[in-house]
């Protein structure tokens, strides 16, 4: 009897323990998170890339706006052909020859301007890259801290199972319980060493994810905290829809990509319009000519003919095409972005609910039920099956508690990605600046 109220007593610590620890709160994590954003942003090799891209585009206006570079040409000109000499025909000399070629007024503009809103087509890119990529390491970072708690509770019922065992053991022993009860706690007790497995195994695949993400080795571990500080935010959202329209990059990279394809369509009606080139030439002639050798100077111009019309008819069509395609991208990026935070906004608002009904009601309630069913099981006046329902049904709901918390910060760091508002971290709009210098 003595060995039993020990293993009851050290259950209910256990149990003390279990209840005592969820209801403590950490705020470790926020400067660890910033950090790991920070990080990203100045080590992720995707957000390296479009920087470069950027680069490479940003280079391109110089080299298509300039003109030609000018010809010069050196010719021996009208030598005869049976004795090649220079002092017989008054033709012959050797002439030195400059030309510059002139695109009709107004082309070199358009092809630089086209190629300045590409630029800034993947400026704009890179720039909303940064919230996209801060959203993908909070995102990874809180459900790495998911599978942590929820091992942490699995571990913690492993417990409390070792403990249960122990004591339907004593009151086999004894004779006041059923063997059946041993074996369904043995059974349960396995499962949940089934579940813990698979859980370790998607803890190493989701560090594994946000190490890809930091550019670190996989391997890698990290300092996951206890608890989440769960911001509140009372952001409406029309203001987040309205945010999403008018702050995120994207949006500017499809205005630049509409403003290229009305530059092209311009730069293909100036096609229609010939270019020129522009000459001149010295030819040096023989001193001893009949007519002492006096030098020759020329000059001229030259023109295109752009007499293949269908060739310029679909330059038009494709500059008509590519604007009426980029208009519809930005029509179905619009719709994109308000359904995201449409969907993301709802997600919050009901984790934020389940996460204050769990936190206040449910959990304590099960705890209560536990303990309760403990002590009803002790001594005899409840049914082993109560008691495992009890356990299980605590576990179930710390498990779901972990994943709504969780879930509601998810949903904050999917609308921070999709409106740039810092509704988590600090402000990326600093750091995309500081990130941006092309001279790192």
């Amino acid at each position: 009897m003595l060995r039993k109220r020990i293993l009851v007593k050290s259950t209910l610590a256990n149990l003390a323990f279990f209840v005592g620890f969820f209801l403590s709160f950490s705020s470790l994590h926020a400067a660890t998170l910033d950090q790991l954003v920070l990080d990203a942003l100045t080590n992720n090799p995707d957000l390296a890339a479009a920087k470069a891209r950027w680069q490479q585009a940003s280079h391109k206006a110089p080299q298509v706006g300039s003109l030609m570079d000018p010809v010069l040409s050196f010719a021996f000109s009208n030598y005869p052909h049976d004795d090649l000499s220079s002092d017989t025909a008054p033709m012959t000399g050797n002439e030195v020859k400059l030309a510059q070629a002139f695109p009709f007024p107004g082309k070199l503009d358009g092809r630089s301007a086209i190629a300045n809103e590409q630029a800034n087509w993947f400026e704009s890119v890179y720039r909303d890259q940064h919230f996209q990529i801060a959203r993908m390491v909070k995102d990874a970072w809180y459900r790495l801290y998911l599978k942590g708690r929820i091992i942490a509770v699995t571990e913690r019922n492993l417990a409390l199972v070792d403990d249960i065992i122990r004591l339907t053991e004593v009151r086999y022993e004894t004779g006041s319980g059923l063997q059946q009860d041993v074996l369904k706690a043995q059974v349960q007790r396995s499962k949940l060493m089934e579940r813990l497995m698979s859980l370790r195994q998607q803890q190493i695949a989701v560090q594994s994810e946000l190490n890809s993400l930091l550019n670190r080795p996989s391997e890698s571990t990290f300092d996951v905290p206890e608890e989440l500080e769960l911001v509140d935010t009372d952001v409406s959202l029309d203001a987040l829809q309205a945010a999403g329209e008018e702050n995120r990059p994207m949006t500017t990279a499809y205005q630049s990509l509409l403003k290229r394809y009305r530059q092209q369509g311009k730069l293909a009606k100036l096609n229609d319009y010939p270019d020129m080139t522009l000459w001149t030439s010295w030819r040096f002639r023989d001193d001893d000519l009949p007519d002492g050798g006096t030098d020759f100077v020329s000059a001229g111009i030259s023109v295109t003919l752009p007499v293949y019309r269908e060739k310029r008819r679909a330059e038009k069509a494709e500059a008509l095409a590519g604007l009426r395609m980029a208009e519809k991208q930005a029509e179905s990026f619009q719709n994109s972005v308000e359904e995201k935070i449409r969907k993301a906004y709802s997600r919050m608002e009901e984790t934020q609910q389940q996460t204050k009904l769990y936190s206040e009601g449910i959990i304590p309630q099960t705890s209560q039920s536990l303990q309760s069913a403990l002590s009803s099981y002790q001594v005899g006046k409840v049914p082993f099956v109560s008691l495992l329902g009890a356990l299980m049904t605590t576990y179930q709901a710390e498990m779901e508690y972990y994943r709504v918390s969780t879930e509601y910060m998810r949903s904050l760091a999917w609308l921070e990605a999709e409106t740039t508002l810092p509704l988590i971290g600090p402000s990326l709009q600093d750091v995309d600046l500081q990130t941006s210098d092309f001279s790192k």
